[in-house]
């Protein structure tokens, strides 16, 4: 492996893929709650395959069209479905139970910093979230803290996932410690039953 192969898999996105696919099989029902660019939606398409099906959110329409794209050029468009609204709707379009839903909080990539996720909003959502899983699935979620309300959500998310009953939830956090700035946070709640 390449010294820059070995960067690209500890990239938040790559670390936090590579623990998420150990709980999405072919045939699956997830969730990326916030599309974004579409990197975490293709990725869902691709482990769950023909079979399943990957319901993505997000309140842009620019990041339903970034999505969209990047789908139709994967060949993926098929198995998902793109939805232009908030993601602490999501029970309002999915009734399924599913076997992850994967947060990026923060803002678009490349897009407006004044439009980002919101500690309370994104909270609503994450708790719709850890509704539709089934047992044995995960949540995931990559906190980024910094801008103006990125400090307030991280906050948010740790006071929440350290109440979390633990006869029915594990949270796992994991930390790039040696970074500074800031780093983002990757947590992952799996259900146990």
């Amino acid at each position: 492996m390449t010294e820059k192969d070995l960067a690209k898999q500890y990239q938040i996105t790559e670390y936090c893929h590579s623990i998420l696919a150990g709980y999405i099989r072919p045939g699956d029902i997830c969730v990326d709650a916030t599309a974004g660019n579409g990197s975490d939606t293709e990725f869902l398409c691709r482990l769950t395959g023909e079979g399943g099906k990957v319901y993505a959110f997000d309140i842009q329409e620019d990041a339903i069209d970034h999505t969209r794209k990047r789908l139709g050029q994967a060949g993926l468009l098929d198995s998902a479905e793109l939805i232009c609204d908030s993601h602490e709707k999501m029970k309002e379009y999915v009734r399924e139970q599913v076997s992850a839903v994967v947060f990026n909080l923060g803002y678009l990539p490349g897009g407006d910093h004044k439009i980002a996720t919101l500690p309370d909003i994104s909270l609503r959502a994450a708790r719709e979230g850890l509704s539709l899983l089934k047992p044995g699935g995960v949540l995931g979620i990559c906190i980024y803290s910094g801008g103006d309300t990125g400090y307030e959500e991280k906050a948010a998310f740790l006071r929440w996932l350290k109440d979390l009953d633990t006869r029915e939830w594990l949270v796992i956090l994991h930390s790039f410690y040696n970074r500074g700035n800031d780093p983002p946070l990757p947590a992952f709640v799996i259900r146990l039953r």
